[in-house]
């Protein structure tokens, strides 16, 4: 199954996606492969900006880039689980039981699904610069990001009561 339409569809109706990826039970390997993805995917979202900082403060853009992949491919990918960890017990704590592979997948796949937008608030950062339309970029990502991270909490919630999980 492709990726792209998954995350088109996501756009139009995110429960139906969640609904989809999460039959088939756990599979560590799609999480991670998702929250890599898009991890590496924001990381190259910031390229633009960062060649634009570079050019305009007159500094080199190597040790911007390197200080960008260390923090979304090595660092982010354990705060994202952790923060998902702490989403399955809020959870928990609420009366609706997940599991932590529904929580996981929620979260990444919520990342993964506004990649666009971190994609186009990239070039904007580099293009325009950051103010007022980079900021609305970023806030529309945000609320985007939001609605599919609880779609997809919401959706696993209903997984987990129905397999009794």
């Amino acid at each position: 199954m492709s990726i792209l339409p998954d995350i088109l569809a996501t756009y139009r109706g995110p429960r139906a996606v969640y609904a989809r990826r999460l039959p088939g039970g756990p599979r560590e390997d799609r999480a991670l492969a998702l929250l890599m993805a898009a991890c590496g995917v924001i990381f190259v979202a910031q390229w633009p900006k960062l060649a634009r900082v570079a050019h305009i403060d007159q500094v080199e853009l190597n040790p911007l880039l390197g200080s960008q992949l260390l923090l979304w491919v090595f660092m982010m990918p354990l705060f994202f689980y952790v923060i998902s960890l702490l989403a399955q017990g809020g959870m928990r704590l609420l009366g609706k039981p997940i599991s932590g592979y529904g929580s996981r997948i929620a979260l990444f796949w919520a990342l993964l699904a506004t990649t666009p937008i971190a994609l186009f608030r990239g070039l904007v950062g580099g293009f325009i610069g950051t103010g007022t339309l980079y900021d609305v970029v970023g806030l529309v990502g945000f609320i985007c990001f939001f609605w599919f991270w609880t779609a997809g909490l919401q959706t696993a919630t209903k997984a987990a009561s129905a397999t009794g999980a």
